[in-house]
């Protein structure tokens, strides 16, 4: 991640698991993703948040062994809670991901398809959720 994805590296993110239908991503607030309220910035928390979900897509284009391209093109976030402490962003939408990239193998068409993660504070209280819309498409 370091070499790939250097600010959020720098920021704290870390994938914790990976399956093929569920990713786990943590941040920690910290002085370098903090907001002036003392909390996780929400950039920081999107970060976070995008990778959970586009884990599984790099995962499954991988698998796929196929070249795919893959961009989010709409996000949008809502913020219930303050975060602060550890965040851990979770995924569940790795079937929706492998149903797509097989559409889209099968079709030759792009496909659209909206990811949702959840952030969660270490009592397990929602902080935020996030949705983001991901095309996909077989490269020709």
């Amino acid at each position: 991640m370091l070499f790939k994805l250097p600010l959020a590296y720098i920021g704290g993110v870390r994938v914790k698991e990976l399956t093929r239908t569920r990713a786990v991503v943590k941040i920690r607030h910290r002085w370098m993703n903090q907001n002036p309220f003392r909390s996780l910035f929400w950039a920081a928390q999107g970060m976070a948040a995008e990778m959970s979900t586009g884990v599984l897509v790099i995962q499954e284009i991988r698998n796929s062994e196929r070249e795919i391209s893959m961009l989010v093109t709409h996000q949008e976030g809502s913020f219930f809670k303050k975060a602060t402490g550890k965040i851990t962003f979770i995924c569940n939408d790795g079937e929706v991901v492998q149903n797509a990239i097989q559409e889209s193998i099968k079709s030759g068409e792009g496909q659209q398809i909206i990811l949702n993660s959840l952030g969660e504070n270490e009592e397990g209280v929602a902080v935020c959720s996030f949705k983001f819309q991901w095309s996909i498409k077989v490269k020709s």
